[in-house]
């Protein structure tokens, strides 16, 4: 299991490290736009067997991020995932393809979509509510997997990249982050992601 160590106490999980020139070339392999974003404003709709959440949007401070995660929600490679790891007061983190078979929870925290994505790190702080990519030791070896904050863990700025912040089911994240949990910090019931849609921002009320 790829872990990495956050002040010695905390990790998350996330796939396995390639050096940043492959992750540069994976962007394009991917079909990740990078010359220049939508110029619509939308925003991810994750809905939750705990509720939904909406996610805006910051494609100003990392927009390769942003396209990878709308590309793959559109593609609907996060549906059935689940919240596989959960820490009261630091994060929830999801996005793992593996989490859809619950045969294979021993490898939880080890997927990806097969490529690798560079780091795009900023100066938005990882404060309640920011969604950010999980990776292991290296800086460029995010795929899919993400966090959400839950407590105000600003010792992860400028090592991950932060790319949006909740609008909308706080309630959701809370009920998410204080569920009850065994080693290693897995929920007791499933945290499941059901689905996740990239819609126009003015579609949400």
């Amino acid at each position: 299991m790829k872990t990495i160590n956050l002040l010695c106490a905390f990790s998350l999980i996330a796939s396995a490290a390639l050096v940043s020139s492959k992750a540069e070339q994976t962007n394009n392999v991917a079909g990740i736009q990078t010359a220049k974003t939508n110029s619509v404003a939308e925003v991810a709709v994750i809905n939750t067997t705990e509720g939904t959440m909406v996610v805006e949007f910051w494609p100003d401070v990392a927009p390769n991020t942003v396209a990878n995660f709308k590309k793959l929600a559109n593609q609907g490679f996060y549906d059935g995932t689940c919240f596989h790891r959960v820490i009261k007061n630091f994060m929830i983190q999801g996005g793992d393809p593996l989490t859809k078979d619950p045969g294979k929870e021993a490898m939880w925290g080890m997927g990806d979509p097969g490529y690798k994505i560079k780091a795009e790190f900023n100066d938005r702080s990882h404060t309640r509510g920011v969604i950010s990519m999980a990776r292991s030791q290296d800086p460029d070896s995010a795929g899919s997997q993400f966090f959400i904050c839950h407590g105000n863990p600003t010792f992860l700025d400028h090592q991950y990249t932060a790319f949006g912040k909740l609008i909308k089911g706080d309630d959701v994240l809370e009920k998410i982050a204080t569920t009850p949990t065994h080693p290693p910090d897995r929920p007791d019931k499933r945290m499941g992601v059901i689905s996740i849609k990239i819609v126009p921002a003015n579609s949400v009320k």
